[in-house]
């Protein structure tokens, strides 16, 4: 399987660009959002899980992520609720 990286776009938040500071990697059928260098979520098998909302960015970061792939987002502790870490590896 080939993994492939690239930078995270604003489709859904009302800035214009991200600056390079986030990126997805395709590795199979799992997705993973690295926010700076830190791997901050992840989809896989249709499920998002997300590692913790760390700063306002990484949060932005981590909220269009989801919104690309087809999550619902309202607000951060809907998101710590519905994607937080439960004890799961990368």
């Amino acid at each position: 399987m080939i993994k492939m990286e690239t930078k995270l776009e604003c489709k859904y938040d009302s800035r214009k660009s991200f600056y390079g500071k986030a990126k997805v990697i395709y590795d199979g059928d799992k997705l993973v959002l690295v926010s700076y260098s830190t791997v901050v979520a992840k989809i896989e098998d249709g499920k998002a899980t997300i590692y913790g909302l760390y700063s306002d960015t990484t949060t932005r970061h981590i909220k269009e992520f989801l919104q690309q792939n087809g999550f619902e987002v309202i607000d951060s502790k809907q998101i710590l609720k519905d994607y937080g870490e439960k004890n799961e590896n990368i």
